[in-house]
């Protein structure tokens, strides 16, 4: 709901309100944003005016030597002042939302209010995703939003605030729009797409920082004085720090308390940062990094920041995340493929790395298909010369020495045995060994009379060409239309160095702009061509399922996920890291979009020895598949996979569309996925490190029914014998040497039984109380009604509502 009240906007959602107010003196003052306080709806415009009224800060005298706005106001110190949006020079110190370089050479810019409307309809961006993609949709369709104007006092530009508010998901998106309205060029050296002003101090601020395999790791700073600040300059949002972060008094807990979660529409460099000045008040904003950023703006041109959305819970972290879980599902994924339950993927990878070839291939993907997947993807090695990751980027034409018939023929070949198929891509990269980069080196990014600095051995593409992304744009075309390809993982495996772009250069070489200006453009000019190329490729090819990589996690962002419903998590498949990491995501993604898989032990990335079950129960949780050379597998490792393939389908509805809660984390990580209804749920526990002699264990689930009852159970477990070394001396009749010849025998027939766990109890006791589980293995004994549950041991519960 959207409501103005003379100089007064108020915008609410079920749990919350919105607001901030025109000053006299032509500034927006920021009054409120948090949990539900007044009755928006129903209350009168006088009502309205009054809770403004005692919401705004009463001025007498500038703080200190604070600067005063003008003579005539000595009492309005910027500095002092919670402001909707803030620019540099008129006594603001603090972060700012824009900053400008105007015709004269200034730095200086005064933003005073015009009107403000709200509009019946929408057009969105045309070079940036948003959070609706198509306004006529009714599923992504949105209400009316509000549209504010402001002003710069020397008349030389115009700058727009847009606010939409989604009550279905308690969140509110911003964005703004700068426009050229003199006859000089102005240099837009910052614009950001969100600012929150706080009257109080005292805030934690919440990040989610890693790198390649180790993606997403919670870090938590408290704002007392100074600025905190989360941003990268990898030329992509990044597997360093991630767009999402949260904003929460301390005290705050997964289940109670305040919580602000924040995010931005964007895959390149961000910036957010929360700031406390001299005066105790917070500043928060998010945006387009400024830092080497630059825009040059003629007359009559603009310039759109992307958009950004957030919102706010009393219920904890986990009120927040289920904000957030909502708004991706119902208003950033769209397409085909949205609300379709995804396949169980089985990926050549970890099985073959670049040594594939047509036999290798088809004879994984029938073991696939015996173990129940459904989708077989033949990842990297498959085009080119493509022996290594040395070469042939950019050559997207089938190895015929290694696919002998083509890609049709094996793309008939897998369907013919019953299964999807997809392929693995790189568009935005080429290899400097590669036919594309002798065709054509001037389409590779790189700053002329300099050595370049390469990733990967590759080099990026200059997207910020037209003439590229056009090429790039036809030939994956002529790529998807060759074979019936039913999905695409479109990768990108490093960051960005060297940012030039001759396009760029050559765009300004005759309007006058400055020579430090023109490549400040160039990184953001990159972003766009990427959200040329994934709108284009995803509208001619709606019936892909289109998969988003880099490197794992490095591109992890909404603007992905406008044209990408799901994205690669992690390069890491370590079930005890990939929790952590999945864990991560969980605070402001869905697990919808985040593709997890079961891969071999030991791990390739860690080295570590996990259960096949705890590889399972983690994954699962995530878009699901293998990774791994199922023809290695020995017959009951092999029948175990078939098992769990059942299992999941089974349970793949609760697992894909449910609402995902978090219990404990850390040591033990304890998570629930629940469907919308609260009809059925799946719970887990993992232990990352077993303590001694300490049997007791429990499960306490989230987001259930707390008036129903629930069917909990657990599978029966088994375990080979030699998981338990050499105590298997401690019963048998003669000695067995652990890895010996006898010690296998014995486990190919023998396996020790563990507990099952079954129960019949109310949401309110599994949420509440939590129920008390078999104990666990102590050293003192064990029997088929004890739990087995060493480092990296997991388990899965099911819940089943009564009717």
């Amino acid at each position: 709901m959207i409501r103005l009240c003379e100089n007064t906007a108020v915008l609410a959602t079920p749990e919350t309100v919105y607001m901030f107010r025109v000053l006299p003196t032509g500034q927006l003052e920021h009054l409120y944003y948090g949990p539900r306080c007044l009755d928006a709806e129903s209350e009168s415009d006088s009502e309205i005016l009054m809770d403004a009224e005692a919401l705004g800060e009463r001025k007498e005298f500038a703080p200190g030597n604070a600067i005063s706005w003008s003579q005539e106001n000595p009492s309005l110190a910027p500095e002092d002042l919670r402001e909707e949006i803030s620019s540099r020079g008129k006594g603001d110190i603090r972060d700012t939302f824009v900053e400008l370089v105007h015709p004269d050479g200034g730095r200086t810019s005064d933003f005073l209010f015009d009107h403000m409307e709200v509009m019946k309809s929408w057009e969105p961006s045309s070079v940036l995703p948003s959070s609706c993609a198509d306004p006529s949709d009714p599923v992504h369709g949105r209400a009316d939003h509000l549209r504010v104007v402001l002003k710069e006092a020397s008349g030389d530009s115009v700058l727009e605030l847009f606010y939409h508010v989604y009550e279905d998901c308690d969140v509110i998106t911003r964005s703004a729009k700068l426009t050229n309205t003199g006859d000089g060029k102005i240099t837009v050296r910052r614009l950001m797409s969100m600012q929150l002003d706080f009257e109080t101090d005292g805030f934690v601020m919440s990040v989610f920082t890693g790198a390649w395999a180790r993606e997403m790791n919670r870090h938590d700073m408290k704002v007392e004085g100074g600025r905190v600040v989360n941003s990268t300059l990898a030329g992509v949002s990044s597997s360093r720090n991630n767009p999402f972060v949260m904003l929460w008094p301390s005290g705050t807990t997964e289940q109670a308390g305040l919580c602000y979660g924040m995010n931005l529409v964007y895959s390149g460099n961000h910036y957010e940062s929360a700031e406390v000045n001299a005066f105790g008040k917070t500043r928060f904003l998010s945006g387009i990094n400024p830092e080497g950023f630059a825009w040059a703006l003629g007359p009559g041109e603009s310039f759109e920041s992307p958009e950004a959305f957030m919102t706010c819970s009393a219920g904890g972290f986990c009120g927040m995340s289920l904000h957030m879980q909502h708004f991706i599902r119902e208003h950033i994924v769209r397409g085909e493929w949205k609300h379709r339950l995804r396949p169980i993927l089985l990926n050549s990878w970890e099985a073959a790395y670049f040594d594939i070839d047509e036999r290798k291939l088809l004879r994984l993907a029938k073991a696939g298909k015996e173990a129940g997947m459904e989708l077989f993807v033949m990842d990297d090695g498959w085009f080119g010369n493509r022996s290594d990751d040395t070469k042939s980027l950019g050559d997207w034409s089938v190895n015929l020495k290694k696919i002998p018939g083509g890609l049709k023929k094996l793309s008939d070949e897998i369907h013919a045995l019953g299964m999807d198929f997809g392929i693995w891509v790189e568009p935005e990269m080429v290899s400097p060994d590669s036919d594309l980069y002798r065709a054509h080196p001037d389409w590779a990014m790189k700053i002329p009379g300099r050595a370049h600095a390469e990733g990967r051995n590759q080099m990026m593409l200059d997207l910020a060409n037209p003439e590229v992304t056009d090429a790039l744009i036809g030939e994956l075309s002529r790529l998807f239309a060759s074979a019936d390809i039913n999905y695409v993982k479109w990768d990108f495996n490093r960051i960005m160095s060297d940012v030039y772009s001759p396009y760029v250069e050559k765009l300004h070489a005759s309007d006058g702009t400055d020579v430090s200006v023109r490549q400040g453009e160039t990184a953001h000019w990159f972003i766009l061509g990427f959200y040329r190329m994934a709108s284009e490729l995803t509208r001619r090819f709606p019936h892909i399922l289109f998969e988003g990589c880099a490197a794992g996690g490095g591109r992890f962002d909404p603007g992905v996920l406008c044209y990408f419903p799901q994205i690669w998590g992690s390069d890491d498949t370590d079930p005890v890291q990939r929790a952590v990491i999945q864990e991560g995501y969980s605070y402001g993604y869905p697990m919808s979009v985040v593709s997890a898989h079961v891969s071999a032990s030991p791990n390739h990335q860690t080295l570590r020895e996990t259960p096949l079950d705890t590889r399972f129960n983690v994954a699962a949780f995530g878009i699901f598949g293998y990774e791994l050379n199922l023809c290695d597998l020995g017959k009951r490792e092999f029948e175990e996979i078939k098992k769990q393939t059942e299992l999941y389908k089974q349970w793949r509805e609760v697992l894909q569309r449910g609402d995902f809660y978090r219990g404990r984390s850390g040591r033990i990580h304890e998570w629930t996925c629940v469907l919308p209804d609260r009809s059925s749920a799946v719970g887990m526990i993992l232990q990352e490190k077993a303590i001694p002699n300490a049997p007791f264990e429990q499960f306490r689930a989230g987001g259930l029914d707390p008036k129903r009852r629930y069917h909990l159970y657990s599978l029966q477990q088994r375990r080979d014998v030699r998981c338990f070394g050499d105590l298997v001396n401690t019963v048998a009749p003669v000695h067995v040497r652990p890895g010996s010849f006898l010690h296998r025998m014995i486990a190919s027939f023998v396996t020790m039984p563990g507990e099952q766990e079954e129960m019949n109890v109310t949401g309110a006791l599994l949420m509440r109380a939590g129920v008390k589980l078999a104990p666990g293995y102590a050293g003192t004994g064990y029997n088929e009604n004890t739990r087995y549950f060493a480092d990296g041991c997991s388990r899965m519960y099911f819940m089943e509502g009564e009717s």
